[in-house]
């Protein structure tokens, strides 16, 4: 069995791979960081907390969201887009190699964060923000302090609530439309937390039309890239292959 943890900046996602099956848990990071638990010698750890605790080995975010991607979708050739609580990654995979990547680590700007501060505006529940992408109502702030007051702005002229949630989820594809742009590639493969709000998938379908592959797990994605790393380590000492 091989393990994979990413501490992620709101949450930490463990899994164990044993074989093709994977055993999966989500927990909030605040509650792992103060767990009594920190010896994972068996391990592969990445992610804000990667040196929090004791791993066998520590890989960078876009290599284990990479690896990620490639074990759960099997594809070779895509642009990864990974949206997490505070960060997103935005990858160019050609024949399974990074080519060129670009991060935002400064802003919370069209993140899971911002999506949080926005449902709390609103009043409704990440779940209800992310069935909704017609009739947007334009936000043209992308700050999220700004973008929360816009929003309350919008609300008191009376637009439907469903309009300003589809306004929020255009808001976050706006963010990082422009680095979608610049990497060719005819497949996104979406992972992390925000790929779970449909919303916007389909707002990147249909601007940018193009595949939009979100795997089976990914918000995981990160500590199964993990364990899958974890897995080719000990099958190449086995066969004395020099990574």
């Amino acid at each position: 069995m091989f393990q994979g943890i990413d501490i992620g900046s709101t949450t930490t996602k463990i899994v164990k791979m044993d074989g093709d099956s994977l055993i999966k848990q989500i927990i909030p990071t605040i509650k792992f960081i103060y767990s009594t638990e920190k010896d994972y010698f068996n391990a592969v750890s990445t992610g804000y907390g990667r040196f929090t605790i004791k791993s066998s080995k520590v890989i960078p975010e876009i290599r284990a969201h990479v690896l990620g991607a490639l074990f759960q979708t099997e594809l070779r050739d895509f642009t990864l887009l990974d949206i997490g609580g505070q960060d997103y990654k935005i990858v160019h995979v050609v024949n399974g190699v990074i080519q060129d990547f670009l991060t935002n680590d400064k802003c919370a700007a069209g993140t899971g964060r911002f999506l949080e501060k926005m449902a709390q505006v609103l009043d409704v529940t990440i779940d209800e923000i992310s069935k909704h992408y017609r009739d947007p109502v334009k936000l043209n702030s992308t700050c999220t302090v700004f973008a929360e007051t816009e929003l309350i702005s919008r609300m008191m002229e009376g637009y439907p609530k469903e309009s300003l949630m589809a306004g929020v989820n255009y808001s976050v594809f706006e963010r990082i439309r422009p680095f979608l742009l610049r990497f060719k590639s005819p497949t996104i493969v979406f992972t992390g937390g925000v790929a779970k709000n449909g919303a916007i998938v389909e707002i990147i379908r249909q601007e940018l039309g193009k595949e939009v592959v979100v795997p089976g797990d990914p918000q995981a994605n990160g500590a199964i890239g993990c364990a899958y790393y974890a897995k080719k380590l000990n099958l190449r000492s086995q066969h004395h292959i020099s990574l």
